[in-house]
């Protein structure tokens, strides 16, 4: 066993069954693949009738997934950041993606293709990564459902050719952590990087990592101390320990040293953001006061987070953008129910990046529209559901959750091609 994955090992971890047997990634494409081009054609038929548009350029059975803030990624790459006071504006949409666009549009001569191309790559690579990071902590089948709600999740179209930033983001967000998981702090920080300055909820993977980092620690000294109470035939390797404590991790504080600190590098992304917005426009923080521009609405305050909105939706109707909410609002409440068990699973550092990948939408938008995005790049959690459900022992709850997974899958990725508003 390497010393990267003792790292992981607790009594409670003790049957990761992962372990011995090769990681089958390229079943893991090949799947990603059928299901993207299955969802390509669901978008392709749910967009026949639009009228033609004079801005996509690209093959027509494309369109379908050119909706909503793709117009918004398309028009940074085509003609770079705008800014107005009190009106949506571009500066609401990190970089990162837009500036992948711009790159291989470029290669391309096609924006539109350029930005689906990179959606798809980025969430296969995603759904390759997270199925690794998840066959190293989990018990076979566990390993394998979560990889299959992963790409089953209702929302998981962003991951199949949809022109949204999310995949990208999942992929940076999943590097940076097998990146630390392997020691690798500098080049975790970089990663991470990529991620704060891909999605506001960026910070989040600062926040993980630093926090993760911190629980390596305590887990190193924790293992030494196991090793010298036992003797010197057991190694390092072989000696299993409890979960750490907040006490432990607040302990660990003072074995950082200068290398361990390449994870704090990870805010670099949101600071260069901000600092080109102050620099360009004369506010720094100008993304946060777009959001509350007529027409987005999401500004902070009492009405926010109870959600006013949402509920006189609820009661007023229109009960097809209800069902919408709900579906997103139950999503939240599953993954935030799901919490207890990603930190008995894998700890404080993972629990901390999904409270916070969490908490920023479901505090920062009136509704819960969008939510259901958010969910899908807290990967901690969805690894937790597939845990979850292949260990119950009530046996129908497995098939019959990812056969309603699927159902929801093409419904709102059909639902998404015809221009209606589902996250």
């Amino acid at each position: 066993m390497t010393e990267d994955r003792a790292t992981q090992v607790t009594p409670a971890d003790a049957n990761v069954a992962s372990a011995g047997s090769a990681y089958p990634w390229k079943r893991v494409l090949g799947a990603f693949a059928l299901v993207a081009v299955a969802l390509t054609a669901v978008v392709a038929w749910a967009e026949q009738g639009r009228a033609a548009s004079d801005v996509l350029q690209g093959p027509a059975w494309l369109d379908g997934w050119f909706q909503y803030d793709a117009g918004w990624y398309l028009g940074i790459a085509q003609h770079g950041y705008g800014y107005t006071p009190g009106q949506q504006s571009s500066i609401a949409f990190f970089p990162v993606f837009p500036m992948g666009v711009r790159g291989l549009g470029a290669v391309l001569g096609d924006y539109q293709v350029a930005g689906e191309l990179l959606a798809v790559l980025a969430g296969a690579a995603a759904v390759v990564l997270f199925g690794r990071w998840a066959w190293t902590r989990l018990p076979r089948p566990a390993a394998i459902t979560s990889i299959v709600v992963l790409m089953l999740y209702p929302y998981a179209f962003f991951l199949y050719g949809a022109m949204y930033a999310d995949s990208v983001f999942l992929l940076a967000a999943i590097g940076s952590f097998m990146l630390l998981e392997r020691r690798w702090y500098w080049a975790a920080g970089l990663v991470g990087a990529l991620a704060t300055a891909a999605r506001p909820v960026g910070v989040a993977v600062a926040v993980g990592l630093v926090v993760r980092m911190l629980e390596l620690l305590a887990e190193d000294r924790a293992r030494a101390a196991t090793v010298l109470q036992l003797g010197a035939a057991t190694t390092r390797s072989d000696a299993a320990i409890p979960r750490r404590t907040w006490r432990d991790l607040v302990g660990a504080v003072r074995d950082v040293r200068w290398r361990h600190t390449g994870v704090v590098l990870s805010v670099a992304g949101l600071v260069a953001w901000c600092v080109y917005l102050a620099v360009e426009f004369g506010n720094p923080l100008a993304f946060v006061e777009v959001e509350s521009a007529p027409g987005w609405n999401q500004g902070v305050g009492p009405r926010t987070w109870f959600k006013v909105a949402y509920l006189g939706t609820l009661i007023k109707g229109p009960y097809g953008i209800a069902a919408l909410l709900t579906v997103q609002a139950v999503a939240c409440l599953c993954a935030v129910l799901l919490m207890r068990r990603v930190w008995r699973r894998f700890g404080w550092g993972y629990a901390a990046y999904a409270v916070v990948v969490l908490l920023i939408p479901i505090l920062g938008t009136k509704d819960f529209m969008g939510t259901g995005r958010y969910v899908l790049v807290a990967f901690p959690v969805l690894a937790a559901a597939g845990d979850l459900l292949a260990g119950t022992h009530r046996r129908w709850a497995r098939p019959v959750t990812l056969v309603v997974c699927a159902t929801l899958l093409v419904v709102l990725t059909a639902l998404f091609g015809r221009s209606v508003e589902v996250s």
